[in-house]
């Protein structure tokens, strides 16, 4: 049976991760609050953020931006796009 949980982005009950995505309080809490169709969009959107400003995830300065914007990404609040980034068109 799959494990559902009031999606913070969504505000629904969905599908949730099967498991933290990484260890420590912030893991457990997207664990908790966060569905996997949640997840999954913030991962393509981390990608297209790293490719497309360059970003050295080594750097701490780019994993606070990083952790910053999943946040807001997660919230619903103002997260930061790819600069010229047109979604494709269904």
């Amino acid at each position: 049976m799959t494990r559902m949980v009031m999606c913070r982005k969504y505000q629904m009950e969905m599908p949730g991760l099967a498991f933290a995505p990484f260890p420590g309080p912030r893991g457990q809490a997207i664990y908790d609050e966060v569905s996997q169709q949640a997840w999954q969009e913030w991962l393509r959107h981390q990608t297209m953020l790293i490719n497309e400003n360059h970003l050295n995830v080594m750097d701490p300065t780019t994993q606070t931006f990083l952790t910053e914007q999943m946040q807001k990404f997660l919230d619903n609040s103002d997260y930061e796009r790819p600069k010229g980034y047109v979604p494709p068109r269904t």
